[in-house]
């Protein structure tokens, strides 16, 4: 397999004996050489194992789209679904079976388009599910269209005049459905995916995670500003936890509030210092700040990467199965006639 993200078989053997070549299916991978989808699909192989989840008690649920090839290349249980579809199908499955580790990979057309409704409620009931958006910022599989998070002014196949629209913020809109974890990296810097994809692995709740990666065909250059030398200090925001918002050279600029919003601002300039500045904490009750935070875009701002939110709420699969419990508590399990003739019901006498 090829791909950016180091040789997965390098990976250590898991309490189960399993090691990051048993989590990889015979089928040939099938995704361009050189697409982001590589890099993300190994640092995945190598995190499996280390969670301490039997291998069987994986499920990689996708619906359309080059990312949505992802349960073909796991030898784990894997569905794929229809378009948008694959919260909903997770939703049930978890439901059913809470004792399934659950994934949900789709990508900013499939979880953006038809998909956003099911994406927003399944974060809004804080199903324990993890969910991996790959944004690459365009329609990959049906050969170059603009997509939900194509920048406005974008030429396409399908706006050859610049797209009039304006693109959706993934982590804006997972913050905005309540998601208990939230997200954003990028495919091309390892030491930063990978502890965030184990972060929400280990996270009880929705897990949501943005992945900035290429389409090394239709929309090469995407993210070029974030990981080119010259470019990377100031075009991206590391995130901390607990720690002042700092970026640029050395950690010469800095974010803080102004009543008209965020501004940057050089340290040590104007009287500036470091506890000025806006100080991240992924744990705040109000996710305002992390709202601010995710907003960030270019020219203005640079684009924040890290853990925007990690809060701890009960969960829908939780709660769903107290409920069950509370109802059936003292009544046994009832049968199939009593539940049919329950409740409310009419007799229906005479002719028409």
């Amino acid at each position: 397999m090829s791909g950016n993200g180091g040789n997965p078989n390098e990976a250590p053997h898991s309490e189960h004996g399993a090691c990051a070549r048993d989590y990889r299916s015979g089928q040939e991978v099938r995704w361009c050489p050189g697409c982001g989808d590589h890099a993300i699909l190994s640092h995945l192989l190598k995190l499996l194992p280390k969670l301490g989840v039997p291998r069987e008690k994986f499920v990689f649920v996708s619906g359309i789209g080059c990312s949505s090839r992802f349960p073909y290349y796991m030898e784990t249980y894997g569905i794929h679904g229809i378009h948008g579809r694959a919260p909903a199908i997770a939703t049930g499955l978890k439901c059913a079976k809470p004792d399934l580790s659950v994934w949900v990979i789709t990508g900013d057309g499939d979880g953006l388009s038809i998909g956003t409704n099911h994406l927003i409620h399944a974060l809004r009931r804080n199903m324990d599910i993890k969910i991996l958006l790959f944004n690459n910022r365009i329609y990959g599989l049906t050969k170059g269209q603009y997509s939900p998070t194509s920048e406005y002014g974008k030429k396409t196949k399908s706006s050859p005049h610049g797209t009039i629209e304006q693109p959706i913020n993934p982590v804006q809109m997972a913050l905005a459905s309540q998601a208990t974890f939230a997200a954003r990296t990028i495919f091309s810097s390892g030491n930063h995916m990978a502890p965030i994809l184990e972060a929400a692995a280990r996270h009880r709740g929705s897990a949501f995670i943005e992945i900035l990666q290429n389409c090394l065909v239709f929309n090469p250059r995407a993210f070029d500003h974030l990981n080119a030398p010259d470019t990377r200090d100031d075009a991206r925001i590391l995130l901390e936890h607990g720690k002042p918002v700092r970026f640029g050279k050395d950690g010469c600029k800095g974010l803080v509030m102004r009543p008209r919003g965020p501004e940057i601002v050089s340290i040590d300039e104007n009287g500036v210092r470091e506890k000025d500045l806006v100080v991240h904490d992924t744990q705040s009750p109000s996710p305002l700040v992390a709202r601010m935070l995710a907003a960030l875009a270019p020219p203005e701002f640079p684009i924040a990467l890290g853990v925007f939110r990690a809060v701890e709420r009960p969960t829908y699969n939780d709660l769903l199965l107290k409920q069950i419990a509370d109802a059936q508590d003292g009544k046994g399990q009832p049968s199939l006639a009593e539940l049919f003739s329950e409740g409310t019901t009419w007799d229906v006498t005479g002719t028409v």
